[in-house]
């Protein structure tokens, strides 16, 4: 018999792929089997036995800029932790910014229209603040095509859900073009959780 005293240990979480790997092996108590170059292999057959809890211990974060109604579908994956730009604290001066839709063409009559509604929702927004309105007060009339920011940190197993749902041709074209943004950079830091499958 042994005894033991209840303890812990930091596991450092830039190890990605490795830590995967050690959080995996625990569960089978195959730590030993551990060496330098084991954790492509491991994680490939765990990916293939569908143990994707394992993918729980590696993370991504990133920043994103995006329009403000877009950060409404992003938000809706609840698994992923959010920090956003608050239009309720941020007194916007001369240098309102808007995303431009992917959609919108140069020949599109609907773009000029789009503009002028831009100019117009920027003049009210600036002389309500003038006139003593408060940022969150004056930000009703803002619209969804307001440049917000946001960090945007999730597990690997919610980043491939994601990257399901937001790359797939179904998907809203705006959160596509994102998601395909998102996923190419992910493919460079964990191309074995990002490929053909996800």
């Amino acid at each position: 018999m042994k005894l033991v005293k209840t303890s812990i240990e930091y596991l450092d979480s830039s190890k990605g792929i490795k830590l995967i790997e050690q959080a995996g092996r625990t569960c089978y108590k195959s730590e030993p089997k551990i060496t330098e170059d084991s954790a492509q292999a491991f994680v490939k057959r765990l990916i293939k036995s569908g143990h994707d809890a394992m993918l729980e211990f590696g993370w991504l974060c990133y920043r994103v800029i995006c329009d403000r109604g877009m950060s409404h579908c992003l938000v809706r994956h609840r698994l992923f932790s959010f920090a956003q730009e608050s239009t309720q604290y941020c007194k916007y001066k001369n240098d309102l910014t808007f995303i431009e839709p992917c959609w919108i063409n140069e020949n599109d009559i609907n773009k000029k229209r789009w503009l002028t509604h831009l100019k117009k929702s920027e003049q009210c927004y600036l002389d309500m603040l003038k006139d003593g309105w408060t940022p969150q007060q004056a930000r009703s009339v803002l619209p969804n095509s307001l440049k917000t920011e946001l960090c945007i940190a999730g597990n690997l197993r919610e980043w491939r859900h994601f990257f399901k749902l937001r790359t797939s041709k179904y998907a809203q074209r705006q959160i596509r073009e994102l998601a395909n943004l998102l996923l190419i950079d992910a493919k460079t830091r964990f191309e074995i959780l990002f490929d053909k499958d996800i």
